[in-house]
């Protein structure tokens, strides 16, 4: 098991925000990577259609034979974790509860969450950090156009800072002492986000603490790959395999050899 591979999905590029973090804490294993281009944004589809688009994608990557599956996007995390465990035998880890964790974590007082509406309609977050510690306050908001923003590659753009404001604005004169992204496109706005909110805010990134469960979970069953085996990552999309290859690269800092579209 230790010679497999990972695998992530998330609904288009948001989610090598995740791989980065993984190939950071885990730099022998190979990942395979789905970004399903054709259909986002996850955020604005309905509970049902949610569920059956991440099973489409872990059916997929189950397909490829990965060892772990990771879902790299809030909205698919809030409806279809646990139906995608129930259909797996194989771990599945998604990001609402590492992320809402770290918030508990480093939060004193007042917590922010930003995400799709799908996700922020969910709950999830609520639901998890309540669960930790009832003394918190949360306000949240829907950003419907970051992830957009982000596939098109506007990511300092002074459009984008200009949406950003709007919607972060109310959040920041809630006085808010920590923010928590999400959604996994949205750490590609970061920077923006930052020079919003001001360096009194804590920005929370669960791309960082998934990593930390999927070594944990890999570590305890033995099936962490400790030696390099020069193996190739590899990278799917259902849509526009230039595209996201050319804002990936951007993001990521390095080359991607290739880009496979598929239909599932």
């Amino acid at each position: 098991m230790n010679k497999k591979a990972i695998g992530i999905f998330d609904s288009g590029i948001g989610g090598l925000t995740v791989y980065r973090a993984l190939k950071e804490k885990l730099p022998y294993e190979k990942i395979i990577y789905l970004g399903d281009t054709a259909r986002v944004p996850y955020g604005t589809k309905s509970k049902d259609t949610i569920i059956k688009f991440s099973l489409q994608n872990a059916e997929f990557l189950f397909k490829k034979d990965v060892k772990i599956i990771v879902i790299a996007c809030n909205t698919s995390s809030s409806y279809a974790l646990k139906s995608l465990q129930n259909s797996y035998s194989i771990p599945i880890v998604g990001v609402i509860e590492p992320g809402s964790e770290a918030a508990v974590n480093c939060s004193n007082k007042k917590v922010g969450i930003i995400g799709t509406y799908a996700t922020i309609n969910s709950k999830s977050y609520e639901k998890a950090i309540k669960e930790k510690n009832k003394k918190l306050k949360i306000y949240s908001t829907p950003c419907p156009l970051f992830v957009p923003l982000v596939e098109e590659g506007w990511i300092e753009h002074e459009v984008t800072e200009m949406i950003a404001r709007e919607y972060l604005n109310p959040l920041k004169s809630e006085g808010i002492d920590s923010l928590v992204l999400g959604c996994t496109h949205y750490p590609v706005l970061k920077n923006v986000i930052k020079r919003v909110m001001g360096n009194k805010v804590k920005i929370i990134d669960s791309a960082s603490t998934v990593s930390e469960k999927v070594f944990d979970i890999l570590t305890n069953l033995g099936w962490l790959n400790e030696r390099n085996n020069n193996k190739e990552d590899e990278f799917y999309v259902t849509d526009s395999p230039d595209r996201f290859k050319k804002v990936g690269e951007f993001f990521l800092g390095k080359k991607i050899n290739q880009v496979r579209k598929i239909n599932i």
